[in-house]
C-alpha cells in the first residue's frame, strides 16, 4: 500500500507496526525478562505513555525509551535469527491457499488436488 502519509501518523502504518510488534512478543516474549515483559505490555498494550510507565516503575522517561529500544531490538534480533514469525506468516499463507482451493475447486478436480498436494508437502517440509 502507498501511503502519503509520513511514517508514524498514518492508522495503516501505525496498525502494520501494532501488528510485527504483537507477533514478535507472541513467539519471543516468554524469552524476555519480566521486567521487560511488563514494561513491553503496558506501552504497546495497554497503551501507556513513557511518562505513566516512568511514574509506575521509577524510572525516567527516557529510561523507558531506552528499555523499549532495547526490548524492540532483542525481539528482532530473536526474528532475525530464528525466523518464527517469517515462518508462521509463510504457513498461513499456504493454509489460506488451500482454503480457497477447497471453497473454489475450478474446473478440474484433479487439478485443484495436485495444487492441494503441492502446497501441504511445502507445508511439511518447511515444518
Amino acid at each position: 500500500m502507498i501511503c502519503r502519509y509520513p511514517r508514524g501518523t498514518c492508522f495503516f502504518h501505525a496498525m502494520e507496526s501494532f501488528v510485527e510488534k504483537s507477533l514478535l512478543f507472541d513467539f519471543y516474549g516468554e524469552l524476555l525478562t519480566e521486567h521487560q515483559r511488563r514494561i513491553f505490555q503496558e506501552i504497546v498494550f495497554n497503551d501507556y505513555s513513557a511518562a505513566e510507565v516512568a511514574r509506575d516503575e521509577g524510572i525516567s522517561r527516557q529510561g523507558v525509551h531506552d528499555l523499549m529500544k532495547r526490548i524492540e531490538k532483542t525481539l528482532e534480533d530473536y526474528e532475525n535469527r530464528l525466523r518464527m514469525v517469517q515462518r508462521f506468516l509463510a504457513i498461513r499463507g499456504r493454509v489460506r491457499k488451500i482454503q480457497e482451493l477447497t471453497e473454489n475447486p475450478g474446473d478440474s478436480e484433479k487439478e485443484t488436488l495436485r495444487q492441494i498436494r503441492a502446497i501441504s508437502s511445502d507445508i511439511l517440509e518447511e515444518l
